[in-house]
């Protein structure tokens, strides 16, 4: 499918920041010395994310990219299986979603480096961003809301309503925030806007990586 021409943007939901985590036996503090190690031993690390083509393995590709350097990917089928082997220390390094790591943070089963987004996320103030060590850098993952291409726009118009009013609601909001994560409520416009850009910004990076699916 085409995500512009087969689907019709309702409302973009929320903006969720993406987590930079490590096995805690793993030297490296902090962003800065995760690229200092990978630099000093190209090709001897690796990476693991939710699966192909995610946000969480083009965060990775991202970093490799802006950061200069060299490290293997290992997808998995979904974050849970990733996480496993990297609290058992099989793959040393992750790129996963800030809420689905956050308790092993805590915990300590797994050292946070940094959050992917531009600003630190409010649940965790005292880890750092990507950008801090690598200028420029920002992902995310966001949620959206679309329906079939054609659908009437009366009836989209209806449903941006109902997701304003629903992520309005004091109970959603205060959930969102322990997800760290941004409420947009956006208009269909400025969706598609969003998706725009989100594929100039992303397709460069898919081909440059070789992304298959």
């Amino acid at each position: 499918y085409d995500p512009e021409k087969d689907l019709a943007p309702v409302s973009l939901l929320v903006l969720v920041p993406n987590v930079l985590v490590v096995n805690p036996e793993l030297p490296a503090k902090n962003a800065a010395e995760l690229v200092a190690l990978l630099k000093a031993a190209p090709e001897q690390y690796s990476y693991a994310s939710s699966g192909n083509g995610t946000p969480l393995h083009l965060s990775g590709e991202l970093f490799k990219k802006m950061a200069g350097v060299s490290i293997q990917h290992v997808p998995y089928k979904g974050a849970g299986p990733a996480l496993n082997d990297v609290i058992g220390n099989q793959v040393p390094i992750m790129f996963d979603n800030l809420p689905s790591s956050s308790g092993h943070i805590k915990s300590g089963t797994l050292r946070a480096l940094a959050v992917t987004t531009k600003e630190r996320a409010p649940s965790f103030p005292d880890v750092p961003t990507i950008a801090e060590t690598v200028p420029g850098y920002e992902t995310y993952t966001w949620n959206a809301l679309f329906a079939p291409a054609g659908t009437p726009k009366e009836a989209i118009d209806r449903l941006n309503a109902a997701a304003k009013k629903a992520l309005a609601d004091p109970t959603v909001a205060e959930k969102m925030k322990d997800f760290s994560a941004t409420i947009v409520a956006s208009t269909p416009e400025e969706l598609a806007t969003h998706v725009t850009a989100e594929l100039a910004k992303w397709g460069p990076v898919v081909k440059d990586a070789n992304v298959q699916l």
